[in-house]
């Protein structure tokens, strides 16, 4: 007896692969919606299909925001993506996690009259850093203006000092607001904020000072305490009382736990609010951000709006309105999960790498490092010789061909001719990774120094590999 008895297939035509024959009967415009839907399957394997042309997340080396999570916090925003923050009437618990993620970070960054006993922190959640730095700038301008008007003075030309490091959305925020950015050069061996050169180019009008924990050209952090005592300085000479906003995008969420001895945070006294970014060291994914004020007389009561339409009454300080609760449920996921000692690791693991990497790239011999990584996770380095045979903008190119995005750019006023590469270290980067970085990186260099200029093609035009053209 046979094992295995022949099955008859059923009379018709096999629909050997249905996805992409219904694709060839009915094609997908790129820039207009289809007349006619299609099926599920159908319609996620289009949309696999185009993502597919993407970089690989995991080996970004370019940006900061988190490119891996655990399975049950995927599993947990999942369920809360259909949940609108907003709403707090329909979702208290979700605004109740929101809350107790703020205190938790005002107790973390000492903020006055914060316990994990006794939560009085005045911040939000935001989309992101940027818009937490919108936030932040605008209760800068409006207690200024409040001083201005109470002493009789004008208040039509606001300005905000900062390095010119700082990150764009700086920028936005005073041509929005129509502030005058005064951003304080770069110079070879000075690529942040100092404080004489903050200290220099304040005046009545300045609505407050802007310090970076994590400069995204170098990873660096600047002084902030050193910034403040120039404050002091200038306000004994002066009588200017010009407060500071750190931007801790980055160094928020790694100075506590890698320097906690740093002071950069609400135990200077003249820090009024900080901003940091839960989806880069806050490990959440993209997109979620917190701002927080030292008190609530940093945060100006006419800043904040009620709103009843959507069942209770609820104040709102956002520039956006809807958005998803998972993030926020999975930033109070992590800190449950990782608590101060489990954060302490992950980050000095980070550091841990970027230390290694540093070191081994430093050695290799026609590269000089900016900075080593011991702020943030985060080193840049340059050529010795940028007048050489090939720049690293060709060694940028070079590591994308084995799936590296590495980041070349130039540095902004007075350092425009200084061209660097930047290295970002996250969760999830490991050793073995970062070997596998540093052989490329070798090989790349060697082949550059050896064939300068563009990559030559794997095989000339128009010839043949195994039968089909190449």
């Amino acid at each position: 007896m046979a094992l295995h008895e022949a099955k008859s297939e059923p009379e018709g035509d096999l629909d050997v692969n249905p996805l992409y024959v219904r694709l060839e009967e009915v094609p997908v415009p790129r820039h207009s919606m289809p007349r006619l839907g299609m099926l599920p399957d159908t319609a996620l394997q289009v949309v696999r299909d185009e993502l597919i042309l993407d970089g690989n997340a995991r080996l970004n080396l370019a940006t900061f925001v988190t490119t891996w999570m655990e399975p049950q916090a995927k599993q947990l925003m999942a369920e809360c993506l259909d949940k609108n923050m907003i709403d707090k009437d329909e979702y208290p618990q979700t605004a109740e996690l929101e809350r107790r993620c703020v205190n938790i970070l005002a107790n973390l960054w000492h903020a006055p009259g914060t316990t994990s006993a006794m939560p009085a922190a005045t911040g939000c959640s935001t989309t992101g850093s940027s818009e937490a730095c919108m936030l932040g700038g605008m209760a800068l301008l409006w207690r200024w203006r409040a001083r201005r008007r109470a002493a009789g003075a004008s208040a039509a030309a606001p300005n905000l000092v900062m390095g010119a490091n700082v990150q764009v959305c700086w920028e936005k925020f005073c041509r929005y607001w129509q502030v005058e950015p005064r951003l304080v050069p770069m110079a070879e061996g000075r690529l942040h904020l100092t404080g004489p050169g903050a200290a220099a180019r304040c005046d009545e009008n300045t609505i407050g000072v802007v310090a970076v924990m994590g400069s995204t050209m170098d990873g660096s952090y600047e002084p902030v305490r050193l910034i403040s005592e120039e404050l002091d300085r200038l306000q004994k000479s002066r009588g200017h009382d010009v407060p500071i906003h750190v931007d801790g995008a980055s160094g928020g969420f790694v100075a506590p736990f890698l320097q906690p001895s740093l002071e950069w945070d609400f135990r200077v006294p003249r820090v009024a609010s900080i901003n940091a970014s839960g989806h880069k060291y806050g490990l959440v994914y993209p997109g979620v951000g917190w701002v927080v004020w030292r008190d609530a007389s940093a945060l100006p009561d006419d800043l904040v709006f009620r709103v009843n339409y959507l069942g209770g009454d609820m104040p709102t300080f956002a520039l956006n309105f809807s958005r998803p609760g998972s993030q926020v449920a999975a930033q109070y996921y992590n800190f449950l999960r990782l608590g101060f000692e489990g954060y302490s690791r992950v980050q000095q693991a980070s550091q841990d790498v970027a230390m290694h990497l540093s070191s081994k790239i430093a050695a290799m011999g026609p590269f000089e490092l900016l900075t080593d990584g011991s702020d943030l996770p985060v080193f840049a380095f340059r050529l010795r010789d940028p007048a050489g045979t090939y720049t690293v903008f060709d060694l940028s190119e070079r590591l994308r061909e084995r799936g590296w995005l590495v980041p070349a750019y130039t540095f902004p006023a007075d350092l425009q001719d200084m061209a660097v590469i930047r290295i970002v270290v996250r969760n999830g980067f490991s050793m073995d990774l970062a070997e596998a970085f540093l052989d490329d990186l070798r090989t790349q260099t060697e082949v550059l120094a050896a064939h300068p200029g563009p990559p030559v093609p794997l095989l000339p035009e128009g010839s043949q590999r195994g039968g089909f053209a190449h």
